[in-house]
């Protein structure tokens, strides 16, 4: 009667791994949580595994689906289990913590995964491949060494004032003045700070010229890519905006439903309260990319003051231009240039989608790809 019993187990066991066909993983630096389901969904099994542990996992199962969290390391560990001829699904992390039952654990994170991909309205992430992410790489250190100038470059302002000395506005220009202040000996900086000062100079300067490097790779790699080369037809989208896009999205823009549904995705869109027969719109929503969302606000502004030069000047405007003086000059500027920034969403989509650039002829492309972020002051 034991043997019985203890082979009915055993044969339920073998049995349920072999239906286990889905594992929920909750990805962390170096523990692993995961929850393994049968075709029903049910949970038959759950493993605390470290990451050597993870990788020998899958070695002698077969696993249909794997999902994760888009989080870190989550594109790596997907093209990993791509790699194993396993399908991946990346949920974004804000839409699982809805279905976390009471204490958040790493086990209740791995149920919640199961949960989620169950819900048929939350749309997975694309699995990113190494190319995209090295692209983005670029341009978050880019951002970083920009906020360490920004700090620098505040840095001496602060000490100048402290000293009596008033420097005009602009980052350029500024250090250009300051870097003549430190070279007058009768300025009124102090000898004790002086050479420090210097260092500062010194180090901005090390920082730009790291810039501009970064950004001529950025714009070798511009040259070959038809998708960017199509970006830069837009008026308001240069060369940091194009590499930027092609990083978020491969160039590809057919998984979204349309073009509202891709400035949204952005943040560009307003938010909605509605009720009933009444409607109520709000502030852009600003949920999605940060850095992207930032890029075609800037553009949008840029765009906006060309505008508003050409038609002081006289000269013509061309359709987008004019949609947007006719927005700007009915509303508050910010609002015409978020307006603005959901609009060049919405041509990047389908000029993406269509392969075809934007307008006859192509406005300054070529200015575009010979972008100098900085001029090293002498």
């Amino acid at each position: 009667m034991l043997e019985s019993v203890v082979g009915w187990s055993e044969t339920r066991q073998e049995e349920s791994e072999m239906n286990a066909t889905t594992v929920a993983v909750d990805l962390a630096k170096s523990v692993f949580q995961l929850a393994v389901a049968d075709a029903a969904w049910k949970v038959v099994e759950s493993h605390r595994l470290t990451r050597t542990q993870f990788e020998r996992f899958f070695a002698n199962r077969q696993v249909g689906l794997v999902i994760m969290e888009a989080c870190g390391s989550a594109h790596h560990w997907a093209r990993w289990c791509n790699a194993q001829g396993i399908r991946v699904m990346l949920l974004p992390a804000a839409y699982v913590r809805a279905y976390v039952k009471r204490n958040k654990t790493d086990a209740a994170d791995a149920l919640a995964l199961l949960e989620a991909a169950r819900c048929a309205d939350i749309r997975p992430v694309r699995v990113k491949c190494v190319e995209q992410q090295a692209l983005q790489g670029l341009h978050r250190v880019r951002s970083l060494w920009m906020g360490t100038r920004t700090a620098r470059i505040n840095a001496l302002r602060g000490l100048c004032r402290e000293f009596g000395l008033a420097i005009p506005q602009g980052a350029r220009t500024g250090l250009e003045a300051i870097a003549r202040a430190l070279a007058d000996p009768d300025s009124g900086i102090p000898l004790l700070i002086r050479r420090t000062m210097h260092l500062l100079v010194e180090e901005i300067r090390l920082l730009e010229a790291r810039i501009a490097q970064l950004e001529r790779e950025l714009t070798e790699l511009a040259r070959h890519s038809p998708a960017c080369t199509a970006l830069l037809s837009i008026p308001g989208i240069g060369l940091l905006t194009a590499t930027a896009m092609l990083a978020a999205t491969g160039g590809e823009v057919k998984h979204f439903q349309n073009a509202r549904h891709f400035a949204s995705w952005f943040g560009l869109t307003p938010k909605e309260y509605s009720s009933g027969a009444t409607r109520r719109l709000g502030r852009i929503s600003k949920r999605g990319d940060r850095y992207l969302r930032m890029l075609l606000t800037h553009g949008a502004r840029a765009l906006l003051r060309a505008a508003t030069l050409a038609r002081q000047a006289g000269r013509p405007l061309d359709g987008l231009r004019h949609w947007a003086s006719a927005v700007q000059a009915r509303t508050h500027h910010n609002k015409a240039a978020c307006a603005l920034a959901n609009k060049l969403a919405r041509i990047c989509y389908a000029v993406l989608r269509d392969g075809t650039p934007y307008g006859q002829p192509q406005p300054r492309q070529e200015k575009k790809l010979t972008r100098t972020a900085f001029t090293v002051a002498a």
